[in-house]
């Protein structure tokens, strides 16, 4: 597999690396101070992988409108208005976005869309820990999970408690998120119920796990007939959106 990788930070530099010693090759490295060379290239791989930031998003998705070339990304921090983008991509290439390519928290997601059925009447929180340089909050694994268990959006989030609240409200769901050291990403959902309380919890323990997962998406999307697609598409079996 050859792949355009969008994005030289740590993760980007840890995807080179994993590539590479798997028998992949590049076809390219853009980073945010070349970005402008995906204005001047054609299609150079067979996957763009993007780890990059949600302002190198517009020069991405022309990219891909230019040159057909299959899209993974990985870019958290994005709007709603921008995860949009990906579905109109979708019309000219095989195309996944996911906050998270780790194979034990897409079981996760899977397993709270059966979890909330059964807890409907269950408060519920969610939170989140991450490296202290981690640069938005909450996390995209975080707002992941908050979809798994309120597909609907018939409740409230609140982000953090401070000051004189009052009581819990009955439809919200409380999101949190903690920073420190070097954590690479621990997430827990608590339903909380009368006399009792279920907790489901996946810790990361390094970054490779998100890697792993990444490049095993971007084999099986390169092979893929154009449309946007979902991890679970992937790993589950599914339709295209």
């Amino acid at each position: 597999m050859k792949i355009l990788l969008i994005g030289h930070g740590r993760m980007g530099r840890l995807i080179e690396q994993t590539a590479l010693s798997r028998g992949d090759s590049m076809g390219g490295v853009i980073d945010i101070g070349n970005l402008g060379e995906l204005q001047t290239i054609g299609k150079v791989a067979d996957v763009a992988v993007d780890f990059s930031a949600p302002t190198a998003l517009p020069a991405v998705a022309h990219y891909v409108r230019e040159t057909g070339t299959p899209l993974l990304s990985g870019v958290t921090g994005l709007s709603a208005d921008d995860l949009k983008i990906f579905d109109d991509l979708g019309h000219f290439a095989p195309v996944i976005h996911s906050a998270n390519y780790s194979l034990g928290i897409a079981v996760f997601r899977r397993a709270l869309a059966e979890v909330r059925e059964v807890l409907e009447d269950f408060d519920i929180e969610i939170v989140e820990t991450h490296h202290n340089q981690k640069a938005d909050a909450p996390s995209g694994t975080a707002k992941l999970l908050l979809e798994a268990v309120d597909p609907r959006h018939d409740r409230t989030p609140v982000y953090g408690r401070h000051g004189i609240t009052g009581p819990r409200e009955k439809r919200e769901i409380g999101v949190h998120a903690l920073r420190g050291g070097t954590e690479a990403g621990t997430h827990t959902v608590s339903f909380f119920g009368p006399d009792e309380v279920l907790e489901i919890t996946h810790r990361a323990s390094s970054r490779q796990i998100f890697v792993n997962g990444a490049l095993h998406a971007a084999r099986k999307l390169c092979r893929m007939p154009k449309g946007r697609y979902e991890l679970s598409d992937i790993l589950f079996g599914g339709s295209k959106a």
